[in-house]
């Protein structure tokens, strides 16, 4: 099983790292035909269909057609590409219908109920979609340009809410641990037990909003 780092090792993430060509390398010297977003789409691919489990850089070079070592011209490690693969599946989520702006109560028939119901929603999508999303967000932080929009969005949701304080703070944390827990679950839980806890769920934060 695909772990954050071996025992005992410290890593840094690959978004807080910038990455020059290795010392007495040219980059036409690069194998032909690979870039890291080609490599970044093929690992999702591969993840989806044959899981963490069976996940290796081996693997992932025999699909592309290339060797294993080809694949280090552009990641240092296959931690730090399973990181690029987590936030490239999170890319998959639609979050244009929920730009709120801070403090508003959002449209009258939907307001921040009706956006973090979305959110909730393509969030489960995206786990059902790509099972090793789950399990790779557990292991790594969560801070590539998707994973920040994801943020930035249920933040803007929460502001919506117009809780402050210790209250909002802890409305922000119940949503993301409903969240984060669905993801072990996803395929076990049926759609309609989802929303049904995802409305108790809303129904808290309202009480406390208008309290």
């Amino acid at each position: 099983m695909v772990t954050a780092a071996d025992p005992g090792e410290t890593r840094t993430s690959v978004w807080l790292v910038a990455r020059p060509t290795p010392p007495g390398r040219r980059r036409t010297e690069a194998p032909s035909g690979l870039d890291r977003e080609r490599i970044t789409a093929a690992t999702v691919r591969l993840l989806d269909a044959e899981g963490l489990a069976r996940f290796s850089m081996r693997r992932l070079a025999a699909g592309l057609g290339v060797t294993a070592m080809s694949l280090y011209w552009y990641v240092d490690t296959k931690h730090d590409l399973l990181e690029l693969a987590l936030d490239r599946a999170l890319g998959d989520l639609s979050l244009r219908e929920l730009a709120l702006p801070a403090g508003s109560g959002g449209p009258p028939e939907t307001g921040w109920p009706g956006g973090l119901k979305c959110l909730a929603r393509e969030y489960r999508r995206v786990l059902a979609d790509h099972p090793w999303v789950a399990p790779l967000s557990a292991a790594y932080p969560n801070i590539g340009p998707h994973a920040r929009a994801f943020d930035a969005a249920l933040q803007r949701l929460m502001d919506a809410t117009g809780l402050v304080g210790a209250t909002r703070t802890g409305a922000h944390l119940a949503v993301r641990q409903f969240l984060h827990g669905c993801g072990g679950a996803v395929r076990r839980t049926p759609e309609g037990d989802f929303c049904l806890a995802l409305d108790v769920l809303i129904a808290g934060i309202e009480a406390k909003a208008t309290a």
